[in-house]
Order: C-alpha cells, then sequence, then structure tokens
C-alpha cells in the first residue's frame, strides 16, 4: 500500500530537514543524559542518529546546559532540538546552536509571571527568526497555563489544551511567524487522537508533531502509542512522532526503531494497536527517560512499581511514574497514586495530596500501602 495522504500542512525548515507539505512523516528521539556530561551526550546522540533518528531533543535548563550545548552541536548530524523549561529567555543563548526551539506554553507562566504572555512570545519568536530556527509549541495535558485551564469545566481536559495551542499560533501569526509546529500531548491515546483531530479541523495548514506523553514502558508504551498514530496518520495528521518510553539510558534508540517500525505497518495496513491494548484495570503511566531525569534510578523504579503493583492488575488504578520537578507535580495529579523523582527521595502522591518524601528503596512498600488501601475502599 501507499502512504496515506497528508494534511496540506505548510513547509516548516529543521536544518538539514523539513517536515509538512507531504514530506515523509520525520521520527524524533530526545536524549536521556544529563546535557553537562558532554562525553555522554555525545555519545548517546551518535546512538539515535545511527538508529536513523531525524530529530534529537536535548533539555537545556541552566547556563551549564547551554555550555555543553555550545560544545555538543557541532557534532550534531542532524536536526537539533532543544527543550526550554520556565526560563524562557535562554532561547538567546541556545538558538545559535540548534535547528528548533521547543516550548510549552505551561511553563511560560512560572518565569517573570507579571509579565504578558504576549511579549514572552514575541522575545522567542524574535530570537528563533533572527538565527534561522524553527518552534515547536508543545502543550501537554499536565501542564496547561492555569489561566485556560480555570476557563473550562473540571472534567474537560481537552478544551484548555487546545485552546492553549490555538492561542499561541494567533500570537506567533500575529508577530509575522509562521516556521512553527504544534503538538498535543496526553498520557491517553484516544484524547490525544481527538485533539489532534480537532486541531487539525481547525488549523489543516500548521505542522502536528504527534505521539503520547508518559506512554510507559515498552510493550504497552509501544502499543498506546501505536492507538494514537494508527488512528491520525491514516487520516493525513501528523508530520513528526516521537515513541516516548520509559527506557535505560542505554537503550534510547528502541523509540526511533519503535516509530520506523509503525509508520512502516501503517504503509503497509498493518493495523496491529486495538488487537493488543485493552486496557480494563490497572494502568502505569510512566515519562520517558531523558535528560531531566534527576536520578538514573528513576527508570529502574518505574520498572520496579510494575513488577510490585503486578497483584493489583485487575482493578481499575492508575499509578504515574515522573523522572524531575518539571512535569512531576502536574503531571501525577489526575493519577489515584503518582510518584514523582528528585535527586535523592520520591515524593509519593495520592491524586493532588503529597502523601511525604522517601528514599528510592523504601517508596516501594509505602506504595503498596496505598494500593492495597484504593482497592479495600473501592470494594
Amino acid at each position: 500500500m501507499h502512504p496515506p495522504k497528508r494534511y496540506p500542512t505548510r513547509r516548516v525548515c529543521l536544518g538539514p530537514v523539513s517536515i509538512g507539505e507531504g514530506l515523509p512523516i520525520a521520527v524524533q528521539s530526545m536524549t536521556a543524559t544529563r546535557t553537562q556530561d558532554v562525553e555522554a551526550t555525545t555519545r548517546q546522540l551518535r546512538i539515535l542518529e545511527d538508529a536513523g533518528a531525524d530529530v534529537i531533543r536535548i533539555a537545556v535548563d541552566n547556563q551549564q546546559d547551554v555550555s555543553a550545548l555550545a560544545r555538543i552541536a557541532p557534532h550534531v548530524r542532524v536536526a537539533l532540538s532543544v527543550d526550554l523549561q520556565e526560563n524562557y529567555r535562554l532561547i538567546r543563548e541556545v538558538a545559535p546552536f540548534v535547528h528548533k526551539v521547543r516550548y510549552n506554553p505551561g511553563h511560560l507562566h512560572h518565569h517573570q509571571p507579571d509579565q504578558p504572555v504576549r511579549d514572552k512570545v514575541a522575545f522567542i519568536a524574535g530570537q528563533a527568526a533572527h538565527h534561522g530556527c524553527a518552534l515547536r509549541v508543545g502543550v501537554n495535558c499536565g501542564s496547561v497555563d492555569p489561566r485556560l485551564r480555570s476557563s473550562f469545566p473540571a472534567d474537560d481536559s481537552l478544551g484548555p489544551m487546545l485552546a492553549s495551542a490555538w492561542e499561541h499560533c494567533s500570537l506567533l501569526d500575529d508577530l509575522g511567524f509562521t516556521q512553527y509546529c504544534v503538538s498535543l500531548k496526553d498520557s491517553d491515546p484516544y484524547l490525544v487522537v481527538e485533539a489532534n483531530r480537532r486541531f487539525a479541523a481547525q488549523r489543516p495548514e500548521v505542522p502536528l508533531h504527534l505521539g503520547v506523553t508518559e506512554a510507559g514502558m515498552p510493550p504497552d508504551g509501544i502499543i498506546k502509542t501505536r492507538i494514537a498514530f494508527e488512528q491520525l496518520i491514516p487520516q493525513g495528521i501528523g508530520d513528526t512522532i516521537r515513541v516516548s518510553l520509559t527506557l535505560p539510558f542505554a537503550d534510547k534508540a528502541e523509540e526511533i526503531h519503535a516509530g520506523r517500525k509503525i509508520l512502516a505497518d501503517i504503509a503497509a495496513g498493518n493495523f496491529l494497536a486495538e488487537t493488543q491494548y485493552r486496557q480494563q484495570g490497572l494502568e502505569i503511566i510512566s515519562c520517558p527517560s531523558c535528560s531531566r531525569v534527576e536520578n538514573e534510578a528513576f527508570v529502574e523504579l518505574a520498572h520496579k512499581v510494575r513488577s510490585a503493583t503486578r497483584y493489583a492488575r485487575a482493578h481499575r488504578i492508575t499509578i504515574a511514574v515522573m523522572g524531575c520537578r518539571v512535569n512531576g507535580p502536574g503531571e501525577t495529579d489526575e493519577a489515584d497514586i503518582g510518584l514523582w523523582c528528585g535527586p535523592s527521595f520520591v515524593n509519593l502522591k495520592r491524586g493532588r495530596e503529597t502523601i511525604g518524601r522517601f528514599s528510592y528503596d523504601a517508596v516501594l512498600q509505602r506504595l503498596t500501602e496505598e494500593v492495597d488501601r484504593l482497592i479495600a475502599a473501592r470494594g
């Protein structure tokens, strides 16, 4: 079979690769090493390049990361993207070294909260235009601007995400900046499908990056991602993809291999996800290992959580395991039980309530106590 016909999105240039305009769907991953560890990060970049990555993203959070990026970038052979956190002004220093910058609209309110969002976006777009960079407006379910979230019903998670994406597209358009793409991500693949369908219906010319955030560990994380991709890509939606998996740092290339396999299967008409995935009970959501992770033990912990709670698989319980302070607090809020990991401790939550901080070794026993409490409370 031939690849599905794509939405007529505009072309966006990312250095050595372009997306949109019917071009092949680009496959992306993200480094899992600390950006400041130049040797390890360069080594992982080479592994991802050799696996066939079209775009690789690196997180930059401070001046030390910027200095490391300046040393790393000259050796990268594919499109290099950088992930900005709350300090959006770092774009001035990273833009000379990369082809694309991703910012999260939900994070802009943290830094200089008294400054209008439009002024912050204007600064980002101005720096990107000056250095010839593209932008990705990356909207995540767990970190939507509180101003927008409060204007929608509590049970409407898609409304604030879409409003945020459309608002930032309008801001960039008004500034005359069109070299951008958008992503709308959730840990529920069916919400990812609905969000991207609704966005594409209103803004069909804007390229979309597809992914299921916190998809988890293989094989479930790959299957959940397939659900979204197998519904969106045949409808012509999607210009870049990432399969976000919780993996040991040495195995990050599996994200690229999984993405290529899914694209090949869709092109051949082999649709597998719905026959493989039937989420009936326990669900473990875990973020992909990335350079924001503050302790590599997070990856091992996620696998231990899956093993330790296997006895509860028939019960409808959601456990979220997050690896950093950036996404951890907000993106565990909607889970029944949340764990977000610091350098030497794990924050354990019951919904939005923090139970306490525990060592990596001690948290599993406390976790199973919470699982048992939930099972008993639900009969």
